[in-house]
């Protein structure tokens, strides 16, 4: 449950999130968290249930949490 970095003034870290079927999930799930402060790049997988963000530094957990949720899915944890 560790974040990678990069490159110097990037950190990426991948998270597990369930719920998502479609494209369309994935939007929601890519569009909610590209809102967070210091994100710069969100790839959903639907199919594997992996969201990659990359961030100008490390995301809370509970601001990633509250914006899975909001997009209507469920925050499992880091992959």
């Amino acid at each position: 449950m560790t974040a990678q970095t990069d490159t110097p003034g990037s950190v990426t870290a991948v998270y597990k999130v369930t719920g998502m079927s479609c494209g369309h999930c994935e939007g929601s799930v890519s569009a909610e968290l590209s809102g967070l402060p210091g994100v710069s790049s969100v790839q959903a997988v639907a199919a594997s249930g992996e969201v990659t963000v990359v961030s100008a530094a490390p995301l809370d957990d509970e601001a990633v949490r509250a914006a899975v949720d909001e997009a209507g899915f469920e925050l499992a944890g880091r992959a």
